[in-house]
């Protein structure tokens, strides 16, 4: 270890992984542990959470959170830093109030920023927020430099997103600077990850729990189940449920080129299975995505073409061009959804629990318009009276006043 690493080292703060033995062993697969709920406790007189957090019941004594892959990861103090991969877990820092204590961010490009605008009292920037990935590759001395509490992120993806990581320099992270807690959600059935997989509110309340705002964790989700369910109640009969057909707006329109995916499983299309809609291309479709052109469109001709990363990646003006070129190709303006105008900027699958809130509410707008109110732009959020969930309740839980 070099001198400049072990002064690092003797000015961290008094948090630390709970063993380079469960970085190893992480990086390699599955700490063990079937759930994650089941923690060994730390101490006499403490608690476990809901959260497999085993607790002190003493302020300023350690604390522990088990997620796949780390395994169980102990705080001796509250992180008061933190840095995320992208916004998966970087939205579940700001719904817990900790935007303040964001470092960095791998991608700080690339979010759907916007939404947080219709959250009365709420300013998200990421001005000055450095984005750690950069010509390819993430320096591992940024890391040093940010001097983190807690690092969001699953350290598999990291490895797979620049190859030049290797389980030691996790390792060194994780004890030199400080712990990582994280798992990659996204979708499921990836060969590298042979780990338990979480839901969205499943990692939510692993994060609530290293933060210690239960409180938080548990307003977000009132608010979600309340709004799922009550969307849920009022969908109509399945056959009446539009097909929908996803296409990414990284696509290359002016070549009639389209990535489309399936629905699938996993945390980045919650929004369509939590609104019943049927997939058009998931039975066509063997594996995570396809490449089609325009006559392979047609053939399965949806009701509805939804663009993934919509909001997150393109204007509404560089969407409304992309939809032009579309609609003035010859075969592509003989799909359905060009023919009825049912073409919509679509969520971001990177989404945490606020992006959720939004992408849920936006798309049962566009699909059933005729029961939740029109979709008319994001300017449609700004009308309570069309609000399918409380804005103004969840913006009060990120600003404390709750």
């Amino acid at each position: 270890m070099s001198e400049r690493f072990e002064s690092e080292v003797s000015r961290r703060r008094m948090l630390k992984a709970g063993g380079s033995a469960a970085v190893a062993a992480g990086l390699a697969g599955c700490t063990g542990g079937s759930d994650g709920a089941d923690p060994t406790a730390t101490a006499s007189g403490s608690e476990t959470t809901t959260a497999g957090a085993t607790r002190s019941t003493t302020d300023g004594e350690s604390y522990s959170v088990r997620m796949e892959p780390m395994g169980e990861v102990t705080f001796e103090s509250v992180p008061e830093s933190w840095m995320a991969y992208f916004s998966t877990y970087g939205d579940m820092g700001i719904a817990l109030g900790q935007l303040d204590g964001l470092e960095g961010l791998v991608f700080t490009e690339n979010w759907p920023l916007e939404f947080y605008d219709y959250l009365p009292g709420v300013d998200v920037s990421f001005d000055d927020v450095p984005q750690l990935y950069g010509e390819s590759s993430i320096d591992k001395e940024v890391f040093y430099s940010m001097d983190c509490d807690v690092h969001l992120m699953d350290p598999n993806f990291i490895a797979r997103l620049d190859d030049s990581w290797e389980p030691a320099d996790f390792e060194e992270v994780a004890t030199n600077v400080g712990p990582i807690v994280g798992n990659s959600i996204r979708r499921r059935g990836e060969d590298w990850h042979d780990y338990r997989y979480y839901s969205l509110y499943e990692a939510f309340e692993k994060i609530a729990a290293v933060f210690r705002e239960r409180e938080r964790y548990e307003a977000i989700k009132s608010v979600h189940d309340a709004f799922v369910s009550d969307v849920r109640s009022r969908l109509p009969a399945r056959e009446g449920r539009p097909e929908i057909g996803l296409l990414s707006i990284n696509s290359d329109f002016e070549n009639g080129s389209f990535y489309a995916y399936p629905i699938g499983e996993g945390n980045g299309k919650k929004q369509y299975r939590d609104l019943g809609v049927r997939d058009a291309f998931g039975p066509h479709i063997d594996g995570g995505y396809a490449e089609w052109d325009y006559e392979q469109l047609l053939e399965v001709d949806p009701d509805v073409l939804v663009f993934s990363y919509g909001f997150s990646h393109a204007t509404a003006q560089q969407f409304e061009t992309s939809m032009q070129q579309m609609a003035d190709d010859p075969i592509g303006s003989q799909l359905s959804a060009v023919e009825n105008d049912r073409l919509y900027r679509g969520g971001t699958s990177y989404q945490g629990p606020i992006v959720n809130l939004f992408q849920t509410e936006i798309a049962a707008k566009q699909f059933y318009p005729g029961v939740f109110g029109a979709w008319e732009g994001l300017d449609t959020l700004a009308d309570e009276s069309e609000r399918l969930f409380d804005h103004r309740e969840v913006a009060n839980v990120v600003t404390g006043d709750f």
